[in-house]
């Protein structure tokens, strides 16, 4: 049987052919599952690539890499603090105080102690922390502010080798030398050369100085918990020193705490003797201070470091960097203070129980150019320029600008008659005997402000809507700190006591210090432009770079007019804040001229001011004020005793602001101005707008009526008795001046008018008062 053959060459080709062979179907899309493996595989790839670069320019710049000589500035340099000329010198801070001593004279406790608070890992390490490294790298890279991740052996490479930078570039450099030194000391040489270089606060460096600073004995006989606080101290000294305060203290113990758990886990000392010491902070024994901080040195220096701080400067940097700060004080301006506090106090009175607190910031600046603090810096450390106590009547110009800002004129009245009684049965009355003197249901707003006159400043402040709240708004832009500290309002210090809105704020029960009294008055005489107060005008580095300058700018504190009220001056025009400020200094003005603050006329030149007291709980005066200002100067002087709430009455020989406090400001001024020309202030503006309440138009006098003679053969004068008397808008006691001193009986000028003997009652709306004299009577000045 014969059968086909196939034909030599190639097989023919059928039509089902294999995918992916020549005439297959076009190939779908890849699936999700292909393009994530994809992705993948050349991620990987490039990683790899990437990791094989960083590691070969990591192992380059090992090689590469020397470790340096120590540093040629190894040995810290102190920052010098200069006047406001530059040249001459306040004084420095901490003169480098290192003293190197063995690790067998560090005890077993303390070297222990730091591992468990620096660096748990330190004895197996290789120096570096990979973790923490990585830890802050995701930090910055998210935004935060450079994060450090340093080992004990990187702390001791910055301190020794490189600088303080923060940045990448010297992140990677530490970790190589830090690898490098690993190589060539051992572990006991790294920690010994660290506890001897790193900063522990006030001004030492290293354990034996540190010990000396903090519990003045050698470091060789710490105790477990000395040696604790100082691991502790380490991390931040600003921030865990106990002598900076009680958050300062309570920070220092979680802090210590957990150095002693730390201790306790890696089996350095038992549990036992972790609670037991973890029950208390050891003692801290009063270490005498050194004399360059003497007299009021050691005041100015300390509101200078504090600057300093809050503009981010450390304090290892502070002790440390070598700069060159240039203050805003001036050798007159602060002689004067001290010279002018010393001429006036009475007579047997010193610092240690009656404290004198005295400020002059310059108008358009904010400028500190000098104070008064009170004792010598090593006896205390408290400043009274910066402390302060309740402000009494100083704080009413402040209602006065509210007043004229929401529509009341200078010439519009006030309630002056006593007592002034709130709802709530709490009545405000003014000076002198029982229920305080009378003067009248009409007094002028200038008149009410020359003569202090209480109940028609509450009167004032219950007629403006919102009155307290506007009044503290308004003490705010001027220069006075809130409550609650902000960035917005800065001071000195950068807070105020009880200055909350309710109807005693126009009283004065805020506690303020004097220097920022005298910045918000400074603000008056700038034209109501404030500047924030200062110490710091300019800091250098040691080679010579401007670091920091205080930009010079002023912000309106006056400007702002209630809404549709249309306020104007007296020539048609629309108010401003400066108008405002006019106003406002004319009427201190008077107080000056012809009321309470008649003492400061011995100054010779233009004055505006303002006299005040203030009583505690108990009724008793306890500081006396004196505020005031020339167009080139703003001076503020309190008067106060024992811890700032004592009574003044029954013990000072006279306790009113119009005595001690005025002429104190007039000699310290007297001093401060001396050689400077004679200025004199803007006219006022008068400025007039609708008032907010019904009730306090400027005072009119009635017309005199028609005198009918009577039938006689004799004329006389004599006025039949349908005749009205004329009223005086103003009755002015006779007698010497006094501001309302606040105390039940302290006396009064004699033969005080009285137009009205009912209580005032408050307008309908007006805001109630609150806080510490609820339900009794009130008399502050």
């Amino acid at each position: 049987m014969s059968g086909k053959r196939r034909a030599a060459g190639p097989a023919s080709k059928t039509s089902a052919s294999k995918p992916g062979k020549p005439g297959a179907k076009p190939q779908g899309p890849r699936t999700r599952k292909q393009q994530v493996l994809r992705v993948a595989k050349w991620g990987s790839i490039v990683g790899l690539v990437c990791l094989l670069l960083a590691v070969a320019g990591f192992v380059f710049l090992y090689k590469t890499i020397d470790i340096p000589d120590p540093n040629a500035d190894f040995e810290a340099q102190t920052s010098f603090v200069y006047y406001a000329d530059g040249k001459d010198q306040v004084g420095n801070f901490a003169t480098q105080n290192r003293e190197s001593i063995p690790l067998k004279e560090m005890p077993q406790t303390l070297q222990d102690a730091v591992v468990a608070a620096e660096n748990r890992s330190f004895w197996t390490d290789q120096g570096i922390d990979p973790k923490g490294i990585l830890r802050a790298a995701f930090s910055n890279a998210q935004g935060n502010s450079t994060q450090g991740a340093s080992t004990i052996t990187q702390q001791y490479v910055k301190i020794l080798y490189l600088n303080q930078e923060r940045s990448y570039t010297r992140k990677v450099k530490e970790a190589i030398l830090s690898l490098k030194i690993q190589r060539t000391k051992s572990k006991s040489e790294i920690l010994e050369g660290y506890l001897n270089t790193i900063y522990f606060g006030r001004g030492a460096y290293g354990v034996q100085a540190a010990s000396r600073a903090f519990f003045d004995k050698d470091a060789k006989d710490l105790s477990l918990k000395e040696s604790a606080v100082l691991a502790s101290v380490l991390n931040n000294p600003s921030h865990f020193d106990p002598a900076n305060g009680k958050d300062n203290k309570r920070a220092l113990k979680e802090r210590y705490d957990y150095v002693l758990g730390g201790m306790a886990s890696a089996g350095n000392i038992t549990a036992e003797q972790a609670d037991k010491a973890e029950k208390s902070l050891p003692k801290f024994p009063e270490i005498e201070a050194e004399s360059k901080y003497g007299e009021q040195r050691g005041h100015m220096l300390k509101l200078v470091r504090d600057e300093l701080h809050e503009l981010g400067y450390s304090d290892e940097q502070i002790d440390s960097q070598g700069y060159r700060i240039t203050t805003t004080f001036t050798e007159k301006a602060m002689d004067a203070a001290k010279a002018g506090v010393l001429e006036q106090r009475p007579e047997g009175f010193k610092d240690k129980e009656l404290h004198i607190g005295v400020a002059s910031v310059e108008p358009g600046t904010g400028a500190l150019r000098g104070f008064y603090g009170g004792q010598d810096f090593l006896d205390s450390q408290i400043n009274w320029a910066a402390t302060g106590g309740m402000v009494g009547s100083t704080i009413k110009p402040i209602t006065v600008a509210t007043a004229l800002e929401n529509g009341y004129s200078l010439k519009d009245t006030f309630d002056g008659n006593s007592p002034y009684v709130f709802p709530d049965g709490l009545d405000v009355v003014n000076e002198g005997p029982g229920d305080g003197n009378d003067y009248g249901d009409k007094v002028s707003l200038t008149y009410a402000t020359e003569q202090s006159i209480n109940t028609a400043f509450v009167d004032m402040s219950s007629s403006i809507p919102d009155g307290p709240a506007k009044i503290v708004e308004t003490a705010n832009k001027a220069g006075i700190p809130p409550a609650d500290p902000t960035n917005k309002y800065p001071g000195i210090p950068d807070k105020s006591i009880d200055l909350e809105p309710d109807a005693l704020v126009t009283l004065g029960k805020a506690r303020i210090s004097p220097i920022n009294m005298a910045n918000a008055y400074a603000t008056i005489a700038n034209g109501g432009e404030r500047a924030d107060v200062h110490v710091i005008d300019k800091i250098v580095s040691r080679k010579g770079e401007v670091l920091y300058s205080y930009k010079q700018h002023t912000t309106p504190a006056f400007d702002d007019f209630a809404d549709g009220v249309d306020v104007e001056t007296a020539a048609g025009e629309k108010a401003t804040g400066e108008d405002v400020a006019a106003d406002t200094s004319y009427a201190l003005q008077q107080v000056v001229a012809n009321g309470t603050g008649r003492n400061a006329l011995a100054l010779g030149r233009p004055a505006a001011g303002k006299t005040g007291t203030a009583t505690n709980d108990d009724g008793d005066v306890s500081s006396s004020w004196f505020v005031g200002y020339t167009p080139q100067l703003a001076t503020a002087v309190m008067y106060v005793r024992g811890d700032g709430d004592n009574a003044l009455n029954g013990w000072l020989p006279s306790y009113f602001g119009a005595e001690y406090p005025t002429r104190t400001w007039t000699a310290v001024m007297s001093r401060a101005l001396e050689g400077t020309d004679v200025e004199t202030f803007p006219e006022p503006a008068n400025v007039d707008g609708e008032a907010p309440a019904d009730g306090h138009e400027p005072y009119t006098p009635p017309p005199k009526p028609t005198k009918t003679p009577k039938p006689s053969e004799t004329p006389t004068n004599t006025p039949s008795e349908s005749t009205t008397p004329t009223p005086t808008e103003t009755p002015t006691p006779t007698g010497s001046p006094s501001d309302s001193c606040g105390l039940l009986g302290c006396g009064s000028p004699s033969n005080s008018p009285s137009s009205s003997d009912s209580a005032s009652t408050p307008p309908s709306g007006g805001a109630s008062p609150s806080g510490p004299g609820r339900g009794r009577r009130l008399r502050r000045g």
